[in-house]
Parts: C-alpha cells; sequence; structure tokens
C-alpha cells in the first residue's frame, strides 16, 4: 500500500471525548499500516474562534496554532476530522476554526472563478468525517435532510476543493453501552488501517 499523508482533528472542545478517542485510534491504525499522521486536539488549540474583523481584506493575523494546522492540511492528502453533532452543527470551535484558517489565497482563491465561484485551493485532497450524535441515523437522514452532511460536504470542505468526503457516523453516542463502542472503536481502527 502507498504511504499517505494524513492529517487527523479531534474536532470535540472538551478535554476527553469519543472524538478524541477516535482520533486517536484512528491516527494509531493509520501509522501503524504505514501511513504518515500528524494529529490535532481542537481542546489543546490556542486561537480566538471569532472572525472578528469586518472583511478578508483586514483580517485577523493566524495564531501559531492555525498557522501550524493550515501548513499541515496543505501538506496533508487526507483530512480526518472526528467530532460531535450539537444543535444539527459543528461544535463552535471547530467551526471557529474553519472560520478562521480557510482563508483566501489560502484555501480558495477569490481572483479566479468559476460559474461566479472561488476556486479552490486545496484540490487532490480527500476527507472522511466520524461524527458523533444523539440523533438516529434515519432521523437525520428523512427529517433533517442531512442538513450538517451538506454543510460539512459542500460548503466546507468541497468549497476549498477537498473532496470526496466520506461519513462515519455513530448515533445514541450518549447512552452507547460498553460493547457498543468498543464496536465503534474496531470500526474505526479499521478505517484507520486503509486510511480511508
Amino acid at each position: 500500500m502507498t504511504q499517505r499523508r494524513i492529517i487527523v482533528l479531534n474536532g470535540h472542545p472538551g478535554p476527553t471525548s469519543l472524538s478524541r478517542q477516535f482520533s486517536e485510534k484512528y491516527a494509531a491504525a493509520a501509522r501503524d499500516a504505514g501511513n504518515a499522521v500528524r494529529l490535532h486536539h481542537l481542546p489543546e488549540m490556542s486561537f480566538d474562534i471569532d472572525y472578528g474583523f469586518a472583511g478578508y481584506e483586514n483580517a485577523k493575523p493566524l495564531e501559531p496554532d492555525l498557522e501550524t494546522f493550515l501548513a499541515d492540511l496543505e501538506w496533508a492528502e487526507h483530512f480526518v476530522v472526528a467530532t460531535p453533532m450539537w444543535w444539527g452543527g459543528l461544535p463552535a470551535k471547530l467551526k471557529g476554526l474553519f472560520d478562521r484558517s480557510f482563508l483566501p489565497g489560502r484555501t480558495f482563491n477569490t481572483r479566479v472563478k468559476k460559474l461566479g465561484m472561488p476556486t479552490p485551493m486545496l484540490t487532490g485532497k480527500t476527507a472522511r468525517i466520524i461524527m458523533t450524535s444523539d440523533t438516529p441515523r434515519w432521523f437525520e437522514r428523512l427529517i433533517y435532510r442531512n442538513a450538517i452532511l451538506h454543510q460539512t460536504n459542500k460548503q466546507i470542505m468541497g468549497f476549498v476543493g477537498i473532496k470526496p468526503t466520506r461519513y462515519t457516523y455513530f448515533s445514541g453516542a450518549s447512552e452507547a453501552s460498553e460493547a457498543k463502542v468498543k464496536g465503534w472503536f474496531a470500526k474505526v481502527e479499521t478505517i484507520g488501517k486503509r486510511a480511508a
């Protein structure tokens, strides 16, 4: 198997979480399979989540943790994010990471447009999102119409050229039995071994 360059992001803002365990198990399995892996933990990153200033012309300078994250994302071929779904969306700090680091000139080009849209600059990369939720998968699909999947796939990853984005969705996370969580860990490790 060809070695892949992979960035893994634990997108849960808390110090302990299933997302942290998923990201660590994925990273370990991918490394054991011979891939180059760089792991980031959102709660250990220090940055202002608020974009703050009015426009891209007057953007806040990136904090060192964001600069390191962005450099690792540019280096990587595959981007893995482990995150919970909160209130139908991403945790505020994770959304803030994307707001602050996905900038013109680094992740998309506003000077070259196609069909009126900026040109993505992170092409040639793929993604995997490992999501936990208390919402049953069927409910997310039928009632909420996969809103968070559309947002992360099209409006975040796809906008900057990262595609395809594949999903692993674990529901009932708050009350999952030990046996169920053990099965989830095994699935994440299998995905990590395949670097998928």
